[in-house]
């Protein structure tokens, strides 16, 4: 692997990590604990919208708007 910086690795496996995230978060709406979700799933969100815009051409999308919780 020629990249093995902490980026490299984040985006090499980015999806693995989205999904990750959504299955913690999942698991924590199951255990009653909506606030814990929304802030894992707001990881989520800043980690798919920082991808987004480090593609070339991409930095102009518009990035769709938070739909519950957030990272302090």
């Amino acid at each position: 692997m020629a990249d093995e910086t902490v980026g490299g690795l984040a985006d090499l496996y980015l999806g693995n990590l989205l999904y990750a995230l959504e299955r913690c978060a999942l698991s924590l709406e199951s255990d009653g604990k909506p606030l814990d979700a929304a802030f894992y799933r707001g990881i989520g969100r800043k980690l798919a919208d920082a991808h987004r815009q480090a593609r070339p051409g991409d930095a102009a999308s518009p990035s769709p708007s938070p739909s519950s919780g957030s990272l302090p």
